[in-house]
């Protein structure tokens, strides 16, 4: 999920599970490139306990990730790409690996998940268009329960070095953010 265009707006609580809203923002002219782009995703229990529902609470503005600068071309958080590359650099990724290689992972990752997962919560959960176009299933993939997304999201795994000193909320009155966020800003990672 690209998070730099998402609002606060867009984490809303659904069937009383927290999910984030990936829909047209008209005030801006941003959209999701396709139809099966606008979607519902469950917020990741990981995200949930490094504070993300805390964060739609606690930061200034309407983004959830305030103070990213605006590009030249008008790209709201392009630093993070930047970050991200400076990120995979250090922990030694190759640089063919991308931003978007992430959602590649995912999709890889939950196809072969051992859980009970079908193939179009997956397409749904990811955007994509079903990989079956009968009519049967172009009407599944609306019907799709919040219940059944989260079960998919929640399929994702990954080391738990992987979260290792990620907060996003701690305390009432501090906020440390994800360590990318540093790098967006031109700091270092803390150490």
């Amino acid at each position: 999920m690209k998070s730099a265009p998402y609002e606060k707006k867009d984490l809303q609580t659904v069937d009383g599970i927290p999910c984030f809203l990936i829909r047209p923002h008209i005030e801006t002219g941003w959209a999701p490139k396709t139809e099966a782009g606008t979607r519902m995703v469950p917020v990741h229990s990981k995200l949930i306990e490094a504070g993300m529902l805390v964060l739609k609470e606690t930061t200034n503005g309407p983004y959830l990730i305030s103070g990213l600068e605006t590009s030249k071309q008008g790209v709201r958080g392009a630093a993070l790409g930047r970050a991200f590359s400076l990120l995979k650099t250090r922990i030694g990724l190759p640089a063919e690996i991308t931003f978007h290689s992430f959602r590649h992972t995912v999709s890889t990752q939950l196809r072969n998940a051992n859980a009970n997962i079908r193939e179009v919560w997956i397409d749904r959960l990811l955007g994509h268009e079903a990989t079956h176009k009968s009519q049967g299933t172009t009407t599944y993939l609306t019907g799709i329960s919040t219940a059944n997304l989260q079960q998919t999201i929640e399929a994702i795994r990954y080391p738990e070095a992987a979260f290792a000193n990620m907060t996003i909320y701690k305390g009432a009155s501090s906020v440390k953010w994800l360590p990318i966020r540093h790098l967006a800003r031109g700091r270092n990672l803390p150490r």
